[in-house]
This record gives C-alpha cells, structure tokens and sequence, in this order.
C-alpha cells in the first residue's frame, strides 16, 4: 500500500480492522532507514483482542494496512 502517509500522521490514531474490531492506538512506527519504508505499528493502549492476536508483539505490520483516514484501517487476515 503506498498512500502516502507518513509516520508522524498515523501516531495517536486508533487502529480497527475491517471487521470493525479496536486494536488500539498507535504509539509509534518502526521504518526502514535506508528506504523510509513503513514497517510495522507499534500499538499502545492494545485491547485483549490485539493482545490474543498479535501476542506479545503488539506490532501490526504496515503491509497489513489497508487505509488510512480518521482511523488506520487493517487487514486481519494479514496478521496471522
């Protein structure tokens, strides 16, 4: 996905996937520094849920990210 969106524009949004299930917020992105690829989310605030999902993680990856506007939308079946 490439919308253009930049790391610092997606902090403090809450993360839902399309099935409309709370994630939570995200609190920071990990990024490639060689390319400024989007890497993963670093959620905060991570409902129990994301934590029986994701596990200890709570890293979604950027690849699994299917929109991003008022909410950053995802793609559950591209978690696991």
């Amino acid at each position: 996905m490439d919308d253009g969106s930049k790391g610092k524009d997606i902090i403090g949004k809450t993360v839902v996937s399309k099935e409309g299930r709370k994630f939570g917020q995200v609190g920071d992105v990990t990024f490639d520094p060689k390319t400024g690829e989007l890497l993963y989310l670093v959620l905060t605030g991570s409902t129990q849920y994301a934590r029986n999902l994701l596990g200890s993680d709570m890293r979604v990856p950027f690849s699994a990210v299917v929109s991003v506007g008022d909410f950053v939308i995802v793609s559950e079946e591209d978690l696991v």
